[in-house]
């Protein structure tokens, strides 16, 4: 969730309904993120100084959340999506030995 909402915030600053609707098209959410968990882990970020956060009132309506995306949140997301190119590297390669290894099978039977 934590690189999700760090993508969703590396773009522009927004606010945490909008962080909600973002973070869907990256495909690790089915359906809306629940709100809930999704302050938690926007807190957390905060706490961690990997996001901040201030009120904005200058909008007509009630006062609104603004989180921003701190050059630590940058860094951060950086190294994940680093991790995740090494996953999806290793995964890829899994794959491939499995199809080695049928379309051997399948010449030795036949």
């Amino acid at each position: 969730m934590q690189p999700t909402i760090l993508l969703g915030l590396y773009p522009k600053p927004s606010y945490g309904y909008e962080i909600i609707q973002n973070i869907q098209k990256f495909g690790f959410v089915e359906g809306q993120a629940p709100p809930g968990m999704v302050y938690r882990h926007l807190h957390q970020l905060e706490g961690d100084g990997l996001v901040s956060s201030e009120w904005n009132t200058e909008t007509t309506g009630p006062a609104k959340r603004m989180y921003y995306l701190t050059e630590e949140g940058k860094e951060m997301l950086a190294l994940w999506v680093d991790y995740m190119e090494n996953q999806a590297r290793t995964l890829n390669a899994f794959v491939e030995q499995y199809r080695l290894i049928r379309e051997q099978g399948t010449e030795q039977s036949g």
